[in-house]
């Protein structure tokens, strides 16, 4: 049953994806909507044996997710993306982390580790939707390059800002009330940061140096993807961030090596599949009777993220002194929130099983809004600004 699961979400999804197409849809919101159809909460055609497989599935595509967005580190693109872009994209991250953290803390009276679990997840954004927009309406100009500048890294600041905040949660989700409650907390979130750097750094340096014995295109995806499971499966062992060990690997990769392109590029073969079994299980894994107690939640969560993500944004070119037409406008282009959004809700919901399903409802549920809205919203955004 599990392989006959299998093929029908590989063909199924496949189909949902071109149909999604003609709505002007991103194909994600396709996969996520199958996901929850074929689910238990509704056909509920997915083998157990499948979705008891979801947490490897979605542990080997966070590494690949994480993987790809390490590429974005080269020195040399930080020279050219320059002050506008690290500015925008740290505050548009940070104002919507805080904004939703105190709103759930403060307003909505949830425990504050829920809360920052809740702000860790809300500073992610998609950047496949925000890119399918500018390709489709051939949007050219300044403010398209600062947003394209923007969303290629706006996700490592989540992962960042994740690896810090789940460490805190995780103290005090057990109830740690001693007064080195604070200094411990922080020495996890240290330990997952720099182990998964340290790990992530030495494994890349021998990436690089071993590739030389590597020749045909077909040694390069099996070297490229045995490194990636074994970072993952050594931050899974010692307890690291999987995401941050290998988000670190490929930055250090590209900054180590002449011709790191390659390895990213030998992953595009294969990535595909293995993206839409996560965004499918990620759907199946779905608990619907849970929706009818999220409405506030929701909301809030939909809301004061893109108040922090607008906000935030148009701080950050203040203070870095771009044309008023990107302050005003690009906070807009950032709604969308997708596959990182998902994967560390998916985490989320591993570590901690009495809330967990609650926080992994809310991000699935909105992140359709956000997909389904969040392209319109970037088509308009980008008109204004004069560039479609």
């Amino acid at each position: 049953m599990t392989i006959l699961s299998l093929g029908f979400i590989l063909l199924a999804g496949l189909l949902a994806g071109k149909l999604i197409r003609q709505l002007k849809i991103p194909v994600v919101t396709a996969y996520l909507l199958l996901g929850v159809i074929i689910g238990p909460s509704a056909l509920n055609l997915v083998s157990t044996g499948l979705l008891s497989s979801s947490g490897l599935i979605s542990n080997i595509v966070l590494g690949l997710i994480a993987f790809s967005i390490g590429q974005n580190f080269a020195l040399e693109r930080f020279s050219k993306i320059g002050k506008p872009v690290l500015w925008i994209s740290s505050l548009e991250a940070t104002s919507a982390w805080l904004l939703v953290t105190l709103t759930f803390w403060l307003l909505l009276k949830q425990p504050f580790y829920i809360a920052l679990l809740f702000g860790a997840m809300s500073s992610a954004t998609a950047p496949a939707a925000t890119m399918m927009v500018i390709r489709e309406y051939k949007a050219k100009g300044s403010f398209t390059d600062t947003l394209l500048g923007v969303v290629a890294i706006d996700d490592a600041w989540c992962l960042i800002i994740f690896a810090f905040s789940f460490a805190i949660a995780k103290a005090m989700s057990i109830h740690m009330t001693s007064n080195a409650f604070v200094f411990k907390a922080m020495l996890n979130s240290a330990l997952e940061i720099g182990g998964a750097f340290i790990l992530g750094g030495v494994l890349a340096l021998i990436l690089s140096y071993l590739s030389r014995f590597i020749t045909t295109p077909s040694d390069l995806l099996i070297y490229t993807l045995g490194f990636i499971f074994l970072n993952t499966g050594l931050a899974l062992y010692f307890n690291f961030s999987v995401l941050l060990a290998n988000m670190f690997m490929a930055a250090i990769l590209v900054n180590v090596h002449k011709v790191s392109f390659k390895f990213f590029e030998s992953l595009r073969s294969i990535d595909s599949p293995l993206y839409l079994l996560f965004f499918v299980l990620a759907g199946a894994n779905l608990e619907i009777g849970l929706l009818k107690g999220l409405g506030l939640l929701g909301v809030a969560y939909v809301v004061f993220r893109s108040m922090g993500k607008i906000g935030g944004a148009y701080l950050g070119g203040t203070i870095a002194q771009v044309p008023l037409r990107i302050r005003k406008y690009l906070g807009w282009a950032l709604l969308p929130q997708a596959g990182v959004a998902l994967g560390v809700a998916l985490v989320a919901k591993a570590k901690f099983p009495q809330i967990g399903g609650m926080i992994f409802t809310t991000i699935v549920t909105t992140t359709v809004i956000y997909e389904i809205i969040g392209p319109l919203v970037t088509k308009i955004t980008l008109r204004n600004a004069g560039e479609i």
